[in-house]
């Protein structure tokens, strides 16, 4: 039989960057004693993302970064919004690009990701932010 729970974080940032999420997840999953199911995680923000990207070296997070600000700069002079600062019309294009949920197969228990593989909250403003993040998992629950 299939049940439900739900959960929620606040991830405390300091600016651009990437916050790694998966121990998060797992420790919840565990608590619940979760077997096979999904977890679906939401980012309840306009500026700030989720993203499922490597985990093994940090120039790829670096990188990834750094390719969002070209696509997005933080240049005044092309936009119309402006009044909450130059880095948020930049943050909202960058979390039209990448995403604000996941969905994650769990077996066992266990995240389904692939090897090198994370789940992680991008921050996309200049200082830091307390972003919320919803779980909720759809599965087996011992």
């Amino acid at each position: 039989m299939l049940k439900q729970a739900q959960t929620e974080w606040v991830i405390a940032t300091s600016g651009p960057g990437c916050h790694a999420l998966d121990d998060r997840v797992k420790a919840w999953l565990s608590e619940l004693g979760a077997g096979d199911g999904l977890v679906h995680l939401f980012c309840c923000h306009s500026s700030a993302s989720l993203v499922i990207q490597e985990n093994a070296d940090p120039d790829v997070q670096r990188d990834l970064l750094d390719a969002l600000d070209r696509l997005a700069p933080r240049d005044p002079r092309l936009y119309r919004h402006g009044t909450e600062g130059p880095d948020d019309m930049p943050a909202h294009i960058k979390t039209m690009l990448t995403q604000t949920h996941l969905a994650i197969p769990v077996r066992a228990g266990a995240l389904l990701l692939g090897t090198w593989q994370g789940l992680y909250l991008l921050e996309h403003r200049d200082r830091g932010h307390r972003r919320r993040v919803v779980g909720h998992y759809l599965g087996e629950i011992a």
